[in-house]
């Protein structure tokens, strides 16, 4: 009780001053711990999220692509070592011709990305955003001309650094080898698989049910001004392999739950998904070692035991975290609308499960 209790208070606490609005999904199997909702749906008419509003989960997707591709390999259709300029046609970009579907899993195929994410990313994503209208990202092939014919930042295998080009890479190789689109691959292959009822590819622009706003800090905000914003012209307004999917809490859990019970992979290729497979930082925050598998993020304690894997979502008005933790065996699903909510509220939450379950 009290467990459910400290993390009630502290999402209280947070949506009061304006810090979270959301869903928090904590689940054991098929009990529900605790599972709230905060804020917002739509500010302007003040309409609530509830249990079950679905929002965008940027990045957190990268899971969808990384199992898609999976299911191609035990198919006989791809393997990890398939290069991917060679399968994709693009001999003639700067893209290294021995990147393998590997290297772009893990993102340690030293490839350019779409969009860095330097020291100033803020001003580089506007520049980026004045040069290329985002109205016009609308498929996977849309995003080639930003990253491949830039010159590569390292050799294939040297080195981890997160890149979401790659990712676009393999939906593109999704679409080649199903002769489906990217969406319907992932909505036929994934969702349905899993029972993911209310997931699905949503833009901006589009009028779908239980859908939450995005929102992010009103720019020329001051005292007595609105401090939010709608994010229509922050971020691209439609999903691609690398994210943008949409998502209801209980939609993740059945994802996580699916995987882990081998319903979308053979047991050997669950085992690949579910461990790590590089290096992902060697500066040991919090203590952990950073690992990177397939679109799948783990923290190693002193023991080399996994605390946790998941994925993180970060765009303008989006701000989410799918994460399990096979010691207490918990899903953890963190659902944003306003951006940089999840982040620190994860960590929070994280301590307290730890302090409970470990």
């Amino acid at each position: 009780m009290t467990f459910k209790k400290n993390i009630t208070d502290l999402l209280t606490a947070k949506s009061d001053a304006g810090d979270f609005s959301g869903v928090v999904l904590i689940q054991r199997g098929d009990e529900k711990l605790l599972h709230v909702a905060h804020g917002y749906a739509n500010l302007a008419w003040k309409i609530l999220n509830h249990l079950d509003t679905r929002f965008r989960i940027a990045s957190v997707s990268k899971m969808f692509t990384a199992v898609a591709v999976l299911q191609l390999i035990e198919a006989g259709k791809l393997t990890l070592e398939t290069k991917l300029v060679s399968l994709l046609g693009l001999e003639k970009t700067k893209i290294p011709p021995e990147a393998t579907v590997q290297h772009m899993l893990t993102m340690t195929s030293g490839m350019a990305d779409w969009f860095d994410e330097s020291g100033n990313w803020e001003e580089d994503w506007a520049a980026l955003c004045r040069e290329h209208p985002l109205y016009l990202f609308r498929q996977n092939e849309d995003y080639l001309p930003l990253f491949t014919d830039v010159n590569p930042v390292s050799s294939p295998g040297e080195k981890h650094q997160y890149n979401g080009a790659g990712f676009i890479l393999l939906g593109l190789a999704i679409q080649k080898l199903t002769g489906l689109s990217y969406f319907d691959a992932i909505r036929s292959n994934i969702f349905e698989k899993a029972g993911m009822g209310d997931a699905d590819f949503i833009a901006l622009e589009e009028i779908a049910e239980r859908v939450a706003e995005g929102y992010v800090p009103a720019s020329n905000a001051d005292e007595g001004s609105a401090r939010w914003q709608r994010n229509i012209y922050s971020t691209t307004p439609a999903a691609a392999a690398d994210g943008g999917a949409t998502c209801s809490a209980d939609d993740l859990v059945r994802f996580s739950q699916a995987l882990r019970a081998g319903e979308l992979l053979s047991p050997a290729m669950t085992t690949e998904m579910l461990k790590p497979h590089v290096i992902q930082n060697e500066d040991r925050f919090r203590g952990y070692d950073w690992k990177y598998g397939y679109g799948n993020n783990f923290i190693l304690d002193d023991d080399e035991q996994i605390v946790r894997w998941g994925h993180t979502g970060e765009e303008d008005g989006v701000s989410c975290r799918l994460y399990y933790y096979p010691q207490g065996d918990l899903d953890v699903i963190i659902l944003g609308n306003q951006s940089w909510c999840a982040g620190k509220l994860g960590w929070e939450i994280h301590d307290l499960i730890l302090e409970k379950f470990k």
